[in-house]
């Protein structure tokens, strides 16, 4: 499961979803960060209200925290929690590192993958002694080390995508389509390979909802709207036949312009949205195309909390890894 942020929502709906998540039985939950709640301070909340065993904060912009405060960040949690806390990093968007946060974007590989060194000897309660192009830490060491954290990596583009392959635990993509899915386990197979590495999991982010109503469709061209601008999505878009709006976006037209153009073919692109069955189907679909985990990320404009889509696909969990077509057991 995977928290999502929809704009023009109740910031503490996050709680709620988190909520149902739990009662579902689901046994790993992301949280991400956006304009609301800082992430580590979300993953205490919701550790202190649900029973989920297994929290991932991020992915976490390698350009605004450093490997030593996502040090501390981790080991709080699990400390305070009691709780199996994992991390995820990400090169995040111009939007946010540079004009949110006053960063450099720039390097944000090279940058990623000194993280990642830094961070596993943090976890393993090793004295910081790094100094890397980007990255310059010494001294420091956690308190309580978390030898059992695992890194993961978005990945989007070659450069990236390069870097979770030879350096992550998993590797995470978001708002992809199955086939860009299937070329990016292409990808991170060879690059692994290249190294001298076993090949490392693959996460996929995928928007779910489950008979969606006009509220719902808004809900989605709304956050897709935002992803047509950034470097590398609206390249994705294009080959999906959506160049008219990446071209929108990146002209002077407003989200909210964008939002009316966009239609109900590119969320079904990069999700599982509609029927019972469909939504099976495409869940199946990303698995197919070598997914070896997929994070539901609910719609909730018709659906509150999620709750619907996620006790539907929760029910039939079992079908979506047979050989079956998904859609029959529904």
């Amino acid at each position: 499961m995977v928290l999502p942020y929809w704009l023009g929502r109740p910031d503490l709906e996050a709680l709620g979803i988190a909520c149902q998540a739990s009662a579902c039985g689901f046994e790993r939950l992301w949280l991400g960060e956006m304009a609301t709640f800082d992430a580590f301070a979300l993953a205490t909340a919701v550790a202190s209200s649900t029973s989920l065993p297994r929290l991932t904060v991020g992915p976490l912009a390698v350009g605004v925290r450093s490997p030593v405060a996502i040090a501390m960040g981790v080991a709080s949690v699990a400390t305070l929690t009691n709780r199996r806390v994992d991390v995820a990093l990400g090169a995040s968007s111009p939007r946010i590192v540079r004009d949110w946060h006053d960063r450099s974007w720039s390097g944000n590989a090279q940058r990623t993958r000194e993280s990642v060194t830094v961070l596993r000897d943090l976890f393993e309660g090793r004295r910081a002694a790094f100094s890397g192009r980007h990255i310059h830490a010494k001294d420091f060491k956690l308190r309580r080390p978390q030898p059992g954290c695992t890194i993961s990596v978005a990945a989007f583009g070659p450069r990236m995508t390069q870097v979770a392959a030879e350096s992550a635990d998993e590797v995470v993509l978001n708002l992809v389509s199955p086939a860009y899915t299937a070329k990016a386990r292409a990808s991170i197979d060879a690059f692994a390979k290249a190294c001298g590495r076993p090949s490392p999991p693959l996460a996929v982010w995928v928007t779910c909802s489950v008979e969606p109503g006009p509220a719902t469709y808004h809900q989605l061209a709304s956050q897709l709207a935002v992803y047509l601008r950034p470097p590398g999505y609206g390249e994705m878009f294009t080959e999906l036949d959506f160049g008219g709006l990446v071209h929108q976006a990146r002209s002077s037209d407003s989200r909210h312009t964008l939002v009316e153009d966009i239609p109900h073919e590119l969320p079904a692109a990069v999700g599982a949205i509609g029927s019972g069955p469909e939504v099976l189907r495409r869940i199946k679909a990303y698995f197919d195309a070598g997914a070896d985990h997929v994070g539901l990320v609910p719609a909730t404009a018709d659906d509150d909390d999620g709750a619907a889509t996620l006790a539907f696909i929760r029910e039939h969990a079992r079908s979506l890894l047979s050989t079956s077509d998904p859609g029959e057991a529904a």
